[in-house]
């Protein structure tokens, strides 16, 4: 495959959604040899390249506006998530973190059970559980579709939780949840 070939097979697949080096290693030489190139493209079109060499993946996202120029239009659509998706990623973003800091080396990977707690603690109390359970599964199926879990081949509800998610959902996140779950647990308390 030539340069301009691999060049521009690398362009449509940060266009399609994460690179990441484990899953497409040819993409992500490319992105290694010819990233200037590539960030100059994208840049014209007010989008930015983020390559995160320690995690191994990369991703398009908005440049931020500047005040003082023109705005060009958005190409990278904001989503709005349901009330259980977010809580899910930050649940999701949470284990990361405490996987990262036990000193586990690998991938995190969940079972749906296990997702289903992590969910089953925030929500109302129902005596409907196949309700719940059902619920927990079209949650788990948004945020496969938003690509911050992945199934596990050859293992049936097993799901591993990517990486990117760390750029999505930040320190500052987790803080800011973590208190209104305090403000929450004092409300319920106070009632």
């Amino acid at each position: 495959m030539n340069d301009e070939h691999a060049l521009g097979a690398a362009i449509i697949r940060l266009m399609q959604g994460v690179v990441y080096r484990e899953h497409d290693e040819s993409t992500w030489q490319t992105l290694q040899r010819s990233g200037a190139g590539v960030r100059d493209h994208f840049a014209t079109i007010g989008v930015e390249l983020v390559i995160d060499e320690i995690e191994g993946y990369a991703y398009l996202k908005s440049r931020p506006e500047i005040e003082g120029e023109d705005t060009l239009p958005r190409l990278v659509r904001r989503r709005a998530l349901t009330y259980n998706v977010s809580l899910l990623l930050v649940l999701l973003r949470k284990r990361l973190l405490e996987f990262e800091t036990s000193g586990t080396e690998g991938r995190l990977v969940l079972s749906r059970e296990e997702i289903v707690e992590l969910l089953r603690t925030f929500q109302p109390d129902s005596s409907n559980e196949a309700r719940t359970v059902d619920q927990a599964d079209r949650t788990i199926a948004k945020t496969v579709e938003l690509g911050f879990l992945g199934a596990v081949r050859g293992a049936r509800d097993q799901w591993e939780v990517r990486r990117i998610l760390k750029a999505y959902v930040d320190a500052q996140t987790l803080a800011d949840f973590a208190g209104k779950l305090r403000e929450y647990a004092g409300e319920v308390a106070d009632e």
